[in-house]
C-alpha cells in the first residue's frame, strides 16, 4: 500500500506540488468567498468540495501542463500579457473545479510512470 501511494500521490516533486496546491488554496479561497456571499452562508458541502479540489488540484494542473506540453512542444507564443493572464486563470479554475474527475488521470499516470521506471520515491 506504501508502494502505490509512493509512486502516486508522492510522484510530483515537493516544489511543483507545493507551487500548485497554493494557487489551488487561492482558488479554492475566492470560491467559498463569492459561492457563501462573503463567508455568509457557508455550507458544509462546499467546505469540502473546497478542500478535496485544492487537495487534487495539482494533480489536475500536472495532466493539463503535460497534454499542453504534447500539444505545443518547445514553441514560444508572444501574447498580449492580459490576455495570457485571463486564458491561465481560466485554464487553473477549470483545472480546480475539475479536480476530482481529472486528478485520477494524472495519478494512474504517475503510478504506470514510477512503476515502468522502477523508482522508489
Amino acid at each position: 500500500m506504501t508502494d502505490f501511494i509512493n509512486k502516486t500521490f508522492k510522484g510530483l516533486t515537493a516544489s511543483y506540488y507545493t507551487r500548485q496546491l497554493v494557487f489551488g488554496a487561492a482558488i479554492g479561497f475566492m470560491l467559498v468567498f463569492l459561492m457563501s456571499g462573503g463567508f455568509k452562508n457557508i455550507t458544509v458541502g462546499l467546505i469540502i468540495f473546497a478542500i478535496i479540489s485544492t487537495l487534487l488540484y495539482p494533480y489536475s494542473r500536472f495532466v493539463y501542463e503535460s497534454i499542453a506540453n504534447f500539444i505545443f512542444g518547445n514553441n514560444v507564443f508572444f501574447v498580449n500579457a492580459i490576455w495570457l493572464l485571463a486564458v491561465k486563470f481560466v485554464t487553473m479554475s477549470i483545472c480546480w473545479a475539475g479536480a476530482i474527475g481529472i486528478a485520477p488521470i494524472g495519478l494512474v499516470y504517475l503510478y504506470f510512470y514510477h512503476t515502468k521506471n522502477n523508482t522508489n520515491l
